[in-house]
């Protein structure tokens, strides 16, 4: 038994130990919150519950069929054949079988019928759009993760580089050669530093807990992992915001299901129109009955058996139904006049979300060239500053150079620095945004 116990411990330690060293890859996170996100999964049954409306249209072509059946009991006078008033008392029941469908009413039937299908397709599309806009967010809160985690890792070198420093003005003032408010300024500076390091991690721990919460998993424990972004191309992939614009006209779902919105507005004016038309509808019945009277019978008379009386009385019938509209107080015509608005509407809302795109893509598309020369010019910042860091700490050194002065170098290093990883992460998320309108795999 203690055997056991052991076992399921170690087992245990070893799944927690393994769920907190787990890092989560930038696909597993997207796929992980397109699965489990409720909103997703509220669009998911949306598109089911459309699906069902496609079931229901088509069930119109479909004749119904109804079963009844009835019985009384009637007690009180009754005329007998001789017209004689008598008090009698008899039971009576009746089954009936019926069935009816249209024939015709217009395409009505038809057109609604292909409503429901595009009612499905426009579910999918704003499903889609909904898993556009929460991978856009997953991959922004990655990125962002990143960003933080690298700004925290030049901070811990900006550390070590304030601790040698310490260590050489220290032996400096040992020897006589810095007074001491040197080796006091090299110390606030390793504070300031440790100040900053731990400020950092603070915004690396939020940016974890905010994709944690946009995946819904618990925080503790949760961890990304690195993703080599290298040093991207300062080019930008595309010529202009036309080339981008031209391929997501033809990819982008709020498109399709601007498109779909008028092809639907045009199937209600053909619905709307078919009121004016006749309806020819058919019904088919069957029945029988049974008749029992208990008393007052004649003279040689009795109550045929249930089963002759039900074979006796087995009637059929088949009807056809001619409905044809001539006034009916200007409903079918106002009900036309507005489906006609709603497809002018519908299509202004088709080229409004056009034009919205055409927006957000030129948009796009020049934050992305302005990020590409803000990171162009970052680069080349910092490659100045690291050899004006590197000239200072050797004069530094040999004290050719106040503390005051090294200081104001190191902090425009560290600027550097924290300018050129703000702008790499910027223009490596802005150029996945023109990517993704473009239809490219973002995921990489």
């Amino acid at each position: 038994m203690k055997t056991r116990i052991s076992i399921l411990i170690v087992l245990f330690i070893t799944t927690l130990t393994y769920a907190q060293e787990k890092k989560w890859t930038l696909k597993e996170c997207v796929e992980h919150a397109l699965e489990n996100n409720l909103r997703v999964k509220q669009n998911e049954y949306l598109v089911e519950s459309s699906r069902e409306d496609v079931v229901s249209a088509k069930g119109n072509f479909l004749p119904d069929l109804g079963a009844s059946a009835s019985s009384r009991i009637n007690s009180g006078l009754s005329q007998d054949q001789d017209g004689v008033l008598k008090n009698t008392n008899n039971f009576t029941s009746s089954f009936n079988l019926s069935s009816s469908g249209v024939i015709f009413n217009g395409f009505r039937n038809l057109n609604t019928s292909k409503q429901a299908a595009l009612g499905v397709e426009s579910s999918k599309m704003d499903l889609q759009k909904m898993k556009d806009d929460i991978s856009l967010n997953i991959i922004n809160a990655y990125l962002n993760i990143l960003f933080a985690r690298e700004n925290l890792n030049v901070a811990n070198t900006q550390l070590e580089i304030s601790n040698q420093q310490v260590e050489v003005a220290q032996a400096q003032f040992d020897a006589g050669v810095k007074p001491k408010g040197d080796l006091l300024n090299a110390q606030s500076t390793v504070a300031t530093d440790a100040q900053n390091v731990v400020t950092l991690e603070n915004t690396l721990d939020l940016a974890l807990l905010n994709l944690a919460q946009l995946l819904q998993v618990s925080p503790e424990g949760f961890d990304v992992t690195d993703i080599d972004v290298g040093t991207p191309s300062a080019s930008l992939l595309y010529d202009n915001a036309n080339v981008v614009f031209e391929k997501a006209i033809n990819n982008r779902p709020e498109i399709e299901r601007a498109k779909l919105d008028v092809e639907n507005s045009e199937l209600a004016i053909q619905i709307a129109k078919g009121a004016y038309t006749p309806t020819l509808s058919y019904s088919l019945g069957v029945g029988t009955s049974y008749f029992h009277q208990f008393n007052n019978l004649l003279p040689n008379q009795s109550n045929s058996n249930f089963f002759q009386q039900f074979n006796d009385r087995f009637q059929k019938g088949v009807g056809l139904s001619l409905n044809i509209p001539i006034f009916n107080r200007l409903q079918t015509k106002a009900s036309v006049n507005k489906a006609i608005i709603n497809q002018k509407l519908s299509e202004l809302e088709l080229e409004n979300q056009k034009l919205q795109l055409r927006q957000t893509i030129e948009q796009a598309y020049l934050d992305a060239k302005a990020a590409a020369k803000s990171f162009e010019s970052a680069r080349i910042s910092l490659d100045a500053q690291n050899e004006s860091f590197k000239n200072a700490q050797e004069s530094y050194n040999l004290g050719a150079m106040t503390s005051f002065d090294f200081e104001q170098v190191r902090n425009r290093l560290v600027n550097a620095e924290a300018t050129l990883i703000r702008a790499k992460y910027d223009y490596v998320f802005k150029t996945k945004v023109l990517k993704f309108y473009y239809g490219e795999p973002i995921l990489d």
